[in-house]
């Protein structure tokens, strides 16, 4: 399946770029462990290491995609892999046990006189478990008990949007949009089944979703907004019978609802 390849090689180029992430932090918060480490490497392994990006620089956009990803393959694990990264609520004073990788991007040391209680050094850890968190990602892909369901519904959702392409080309704009409509309505079901979030209306409408997952918090008024407009075109290609959609509008709808499928999850 495309959706399965495409999986795949996400997975790999994240793996790829958080070991070097791994590296790089090692190489910023423990400077000398990390040049006893370079003696003994090979020539190849020293031109990777000559090219490490900078873990503060690098991380924010790896853990926001690391982070999709687990949330929509692995998504027993999504706290855990949040909970290194982000502060406890809960939390008074800094100790080793509550430093967080959003800490370390801040350079947070708590020292007692000469004494250093916590550093940088002690987001390694947090952000090693991470990086395999992404690695059971691309292992539950071997596993029999992985369930492609997400994937298989992907393509089928990338299928429905091509042959709404296809009407809308050929003249039929309501057809088009109306179909669009319906992937966009399946497709903000399954965010709030993967949230969490209960559907109480048997037949909820797109501006339904959108306001419980709006109230939910999943998404900003931004997102909210744009998903209101695609259900305003939907309704005018289903209800309004009295004012035909044009072709940019039936357009927009489709590349919004593609839009809102690879990126809202």
């Amino acid at each position: 399946m495309e959706n399965l390849t495409k999986y795949i090689r996400d997975v790999e180029r994240l793996i790829d770029v958080g070991e070097q992430l791994s590296f790089a932090m090692l190489r910023e918060s423990e400077p000398n462990q990390f040049k006893e480490m370079q003696r003994g490497l090979k020539k190849e392994d020293k031109d990777f290491v000559r090219n490490l990006p900078s873990f503060s620089m690098g991380y924010q956009a790896w853990y926001s995609e690391a982070k999709a990803l687990v949330r929509q393959l692995l998504p027993d694990r999504i706290d855990d892999f949040c909970s290194y990264y982000e502060k406890p609520k809960s939390r008074k004073d800094i100790t080793c046990e509550n430093y967080r990788i959003s800490d370390y991007l801040q350079g947070l040391e708590v020292s007692l006189g000469d004494e250093k209680i916590v550093g940088p050094d002690s987001a390694i850890p947090l952000f090693n478990q991470q990086l395999a968190i992404v690695k059971a990602v691309k292992s539950s892909f071997k596993s029999s008990l992985f369930d492609i369901k997400k994937i298989v519904q992907a393509d089928l959702f990338d299928s429905e949007l091509e042959s709404a392409k296809a009407l809308v080309k050929h003249g039929f704009l309501r057809s088009g949009g109306a179909l669009a409509g319906v992937v966009l309505e399946k497709h903000l079901v399954k965010v709030c089944e993967d949230h969490g979030i209960k559907i109480r209306k048997k037949s909820p409408t797109i501006a339904d979703l959108n306001e419980l997952l709006k109230n939910e918090e999943v998404i900003d008024t931004s997102q909210w907004r744009f998903n209101q407009h695609l259900a305003d075109i939907r309704n005018l290609c289903d209800h309004h019978k009295e004012k035909e959609p044009t072709g940019a509008q039936a357009n927009d709808l489709i590349d919004g609802v593609m839009k809102v499928t690879k990126t809202l999850i």
